[in-house]
């Protein structure tokens, strides 16, 4: 590959999370960012040498994002609208969103941006608080897909 197809080396500052371009929120941990193909074997009959290997389905891990809490409310507006009476409201059919996850540079410029086909959250974890720790509080969004691409950054 050459050189002028790598980034050079970016401090990266944060992770800002989009759906359909509204902002869900700024993240400072991202886990889920892969892809697994599976192996399907396949021993062909009197080639004993070796077992045919084929790619086969295409695995996509839940986007789980970490953070200090959200700003707004369109976290909590995106959940509803996937879930209880949102679906209900959608004749229970689950309306999938386009997500982005963008890495953000120091100066918040934009670094890099995938895109996530079919995403829906699926689980939210709130903040533990105790008046004696000094902790930030954290929460974690966890989001399902059908599968992300790289975009180019505007």
């Amino acid at each position: 590959m050459p050189a002028s197809d790598w980034l050079p080396d970016q401090t990266t500052s944060s992770f800002l999370f989009e759906v359909d371009g509204l902002t869900i929120g700024e993240f400072r941990e991202v886990q889920g960012l892969e892809i697994t193909v599976d192996v399907v074997r396949y021993a062909e009959g009197g080639a004993n040498g070796y077992v045919h290997q084929l790619p086969g389905r295409v695995q996509w891990p839940n986007l789980v994002l970490r953070a200090g809490l959200t700003k707004g409310d369109n976290l909590f507006k995106w959940i509803k609208a996937c879930s209880g009476e949102g679906l209900d409201a959608n004749d229970k059919k689950l309306a999938r969103r386009t997500g982005a996850l963008t890495v953000l540079g120091p100066s918040l410029q934009r670094v890099r941006t995938w895109e996530f086909d079919g995403a829906f959250p699926v689980r939210w974890i709130g903040p533990t608080f105790a008046v004696d720790e000094q902790a930030t509080p954290v929460e974690e969004i966890e989001i399902a897909h059908h599968g992300f691409r790289p975009r180019d950054v505007a």
